[in-house]
């Protein structure tokens, strides 16, 4: 039985990874610190090869038994929560990132870092390869999240070529489903909450700014076939199907029959205008390609919710 650590294995991804694996077979530890993730995610997994770890991972993680995996998925990855806790995010980011992969090494331990396409900044480039750098600006509100990642990648590609760590880096794109905080500030939750309470939907900007949005269960899908491949350079897992926020605001309310109109608010500084997963490395490397459509996974959510989206 593979024994597996997910840090931040309570949070909306954790506990979907979590679940994955449970299911594959393995024993998993999830450690989480509970800033943003919840034991309501994590309630229906408790059983013989699940253990709760209450920790945080800027404080050194220290494992008595054997680990095959380190999943490091620890991350404040929502705008409210990196804005309203900076230097935790940096800490995160940084501390807790060397901690995982000191823990990987020790353990001789595949190290997993759930990386983010943000490390791409505002691009100029589009859609975005493995092989672009980014737009990043290192200053700005949204850094103490993009540039900790990138940071994090630095970090962990230096322990694979100097200390012989076994890595994986996967920079994943915007996803959605089940198990998401209401109140995470992104686009999906913020919408579907909106709606289901006949409240105005709240897009910023001019709603022409596009996203790329991946159903939980294609990018958990990804992300094992990732760690139990021999990749060590960044992958990119999302959903190239590209929207503007305007159509997900349109399409959310037309799903749940909603009646609620489209306010506009201000764009957030170093918001960027495009984001589009090039995904030819995915499907090279790892046979790997979404297969739930927006409108699908919208639905699924929805049900998760207990609302019937037949009607719409």
């Amino acid at each position: 039985m593979p024994t597996s650590l997910v840090t931040g294995g309570a949070g909306f991804l954790g506990s979907h990874l979590c679940e994955a694996l449970l299911g594959k077979g393995h024993r998993v530890l999830c450690l989480d610190n509970l800033e943003t993730g919840s034991l309501a995610n994590i309630e229906h997994l408790r059983d013989d090869g699940f253990v709760f770890l209450h920790h945080d991972v800027s404080e050194a993680i220290r494992i008595d038994e054997s680990l095959d995996f380190v999943y490091h998925l620890a991350a404040l990855a929502s705008p409210i929560d990196y804005l309203r806790l900076p230097l935790h995010s940096l800490k995160t980011g940084s501390y807790g990132t060397h901690h995982a992969l000191g823990l990987a090494k020790w353990k001789r331990a595949r190290f997993f870092l759930a990386s983010t396409s943000e490390v791409y900044g505002d691009p100029e480039v589009h859609p975005q390869p493995e092989t672009y750098w980014g737009n990043v600006n290192p200053i700005g509100p949204r850094g103490v999240y993009d540039e900790a990642k990138r940071y994090a990648e630095a970090l962990t590609m230096a322990y694979h070529r100097q200390q012989g760590v076994d890595t994986a880096v996967v920079r994943i794109f915007n996803t959605y489903g089940p198990r998401m905080r209401e109140n995470d500030g992104r686009a999906v939750p913020n919408f579907v909450g909106q709606a289901l309470a006949e409240k105005p939907i709240t897009i910023y900007g001019d709603g022409s700014q596009t996203r790329s949005f991946c159903y939980v269960d294609d990018l958990i899908r990804g992300l094992i076939l990732l760690a139990e491949s021999g990749e060590h350079l960044p992958v990119n897992i999302g959903n190239p199907g590209e929207f503007t926020i305007l159509e997900l605001a349109e399409n959310v309310i037309r799903l749940t029959g909603s009646s609620s109109q489209i306010v506009y608010e201000a764009l957030p500084v170093d918001d960027p205008q495009v984001r589009q997963p090039d995904i030819t490395r995915a499907r090279q490397l790892l046979g790997w390609e979404p297969e739930i459509a927006l409108d699908e996974g919208l639905r699924r959510t929805l049900a998760s919710l207990g609302r019937d989206p037949a009607r719409a």
